[in-house]
């Protein structure tokens, strides 16, 4: 049996490869992949393997957009830390999951499922499937509230209540509704991988906006946008030349 794992986790990876080794000797693992452009680009170059173990979130995407970016129709088991509402749609097209941490009862079970699929029809992902699941993830992954310092105290904001995120002297900021600004924990970076990118877009180095915070969008020099916001700082809010399209986009819903 040949294996292709998915996993950007190296000590996960690792520890799925242990556990097919004791369950299967004979399986032989030609990749470990850790982002989607890396599973395309091998893909492009290597047989398909018999078996692929895809973990949901990578480095640079969902493990979805492999899909749809070459025609892989080797059968999939999935790996994730979303629990079985999250990831309901892989019963109805016999794909198996694991949840992390992997256990190796259950991953003996998905290895007899795949070896009892007799036909490879079986195994597709259809388009409606993938949607489903994209969504049905989407509601549980991203971050609703964050707990920030105020002196000794603690205090929850919803992310609901931001109106935008932004740096300042190596921090991280919210402005909130009200106006005021509280420091976060995480960089910027972290946080926009947290949000739902259908409400938070990253105009530039330094600022993460809410669609509820943009008042007007103007047209500014060198091709780039000016956005007024709802209780700006000093600075301007200027969409940067590189990302103009993809906000546009945005704007119209299109992510």
């Amino acid at each position: 049996m040949k294996v292709l794992i998915v996993e950007d986790e190296p000590l996960a990876a690792a520890q799925l490869a242990a556990h097919l080794s004791a369950l299967r000797p004979d399986a032989e693992i030609l990749a470990v992949c850790d982002t989607v452009k890396a599973v395309v680009d091998w893909m492009s170059n290597n047989e398909a393997p018999e078996l692929a173990f895809f973990d949901i979130q990578l480095g640079d995407g969902l493990s979805f957009d492999i899909f749809e970016q070459i025609d892989f129709k080797t059968p999939v088991i999935f790996t994730t830390a979303y629990n079985e509402y999250a990831i309901r749609a892989f019963k109805v097209n016999s794909i198996d999951y694991l949840l992390k941490p992997i256990e190796r009862p259950e991953l003996e079970k998905a290895l007899i499922k795949f070896e009892e699929l007799a036909k490879p029809a079986a195994t597709s992902i259809s388009s409606a499937i993938l949607a489903e699941i994209i969504d049905s993830i989407k509601k549980q992954e991203y971050k609703e509230r964050f707990l920030v310092k105020v002196g000794t105290h603690l205090r929850v904001i919803e992310t609901t209540d931001i109106l935008y995120f932004y740096s300042f002297e190596k921090g991280t900021y919210a402005k909130l509704s009200d106006g005021k600004d509280f420091l976060l924990d995480q960089s910027l970076e972290l946080v926009e991988g947290m949000i739902d990118p259908s409400q938070f877009f990253r105009i530039n180095r330094k600022y993460l906006v809410a669609l509820k915070s943009i008042t007007d969008v103007v047209a500014y020099s060198n091709s780039r946008l000016k956005l007024k916001v709802k209780h700006p700082n000093d600075d301007d809010f200027l969409v940067a030349r590189e990302k103009v399209k993809d906000f546009k986009n945005w704007l119209e819903g299109e992510i």
